[in-house]
This record gives structure tokens, C-alpha cells and sequence, in this order.
């Protein structure tokens, strides 16, 4: 069953207020759980599913989250975004990032892989804090996803049983 984007949107602050009561960051709850420091924000968003086998870890490094916060967390999520987001300058700037450099990264994927995409659905993103040369602090965006090929699309024949609707 799917979760609408309004009661996404009731049970969000709820689930980022059990967060603030642990005192701890997304990375903090990531190093505890095993989880990148994303996915954490993305659960804790309603933007991802947890999985049952993941309950126990995240329940532990987050005990503020109850039994019915938990179950909404494993169901599976309504994911969307407002579209006024984009207005947010960090978000903005990210797409901008992207949208400036799309066209070279494309180039460099087909390069190196051949004519096809990054998966965002097996992916993997992580934010870092690092020092830069100069002495100040930088962003680091990981984007970690499975190569996928298009697929010439050959005619082949497939058998198909009859069945009765």
C-alpha cells in the first residue's frame, strides 16, 4: 500500500523529531546502522523503505522511533518532491552543478562504459566533509550507480500459453 505525499508529509516531522531527540547526525546514525548518511536522510524523509532486517539498528541508533513510526518507515514510500524545492539555494545549486556538467559526464560514461546510464535506483549517495587544499572546508557528493546499458531492441519471438482471463 502506498503512502499519499500528504501523510508522508504528517509523519516526516515526527520521524525528524525522534532524530533530534537521539542528538545525533544522519552521519552519526549511518556509522551506527551501516547506511550511507543519504539513505538515513532519505528514511527519515519517507523518501526510502527500511527493511525489515535493517529495523533493529535503526530503532537502536534512533530510540525515540515507536513501534508505529517504524512500521510507517517498512512500508513502501511515496516518493516525490514538491516542486517549489528547487527554489532552495543548496538544491538549486545542485541541479545547476549537475545541469553544468551533465553533458561532460555523459560523455565520459559513454566513453568509458559505452551508449548507456548511471542507475538511480541501484545507487548509493553520500555527502562528506572535507578539508581542501587551501585549508577550507569542501562538499564531496558521491554518486555510486550500477552502469546500465541500453539494449538494441532485436524482434524475437515469444511463446505464449493460453490462459483464460
Amino acid at each position: 500500500m502506498e503512502e499519499s505525499g500528504a501523510s508522508a508529509a504528517a509523519v516526516v516531522p515526527r520521524l525528524l523529531a525522534a532524530k533530534e531527540e537521539s542528538g545525533k547526525s544522519f552521519s552519526d546514525i549511518a556509522a551506527e546502522t551501516g547506511l550511507t548518511n543519504v539513505y538515513v536522510a532519505q528514511l527519515l524523509r519517507r523518501q526510502a523503505q527500511l527493511k525489515p532486517d535493517m529495523a533493529p539498528a535503526f530503532r537502536a541508533a534512533v530510540p525515540a522511533l515507536t513501534d508505529e513510526l517504524v512500521e510507517l518507515m517498512m512500508r513502501p514510500p511515496f516518493r516525490s518532491y514538491h516542486p517549489h524545492i528547487v527554489h532552495e539555494p543548496a538544491i538549486y545549486r545542485l541541479n545547476e552543478a549537475v545541469m553544468h556538467f551533465g553533458e561532460s559526464i555523459k560523455e565520459i560514461i559513454n566513453e568509458d562504459f559505452g551508449d548507456g546510464i548511471m542507475s538511480a535506483i541501484d545507487f548509493y549517495c553520500s555527502v562528506d566533509k572535507i578539508q581542501g587544499a587551501d585549508g577550507k572546508d569542501r562538499v564531496v557528493v558521491t554518486f555510486d550507480g550500477k552502469y546500465l546499458p541500453y539494449t538494441e531492441q532485436e524482434i524475437y519471438l515469444v511463446e505464449y500459453s493460453s490462459c483464460a482471463l
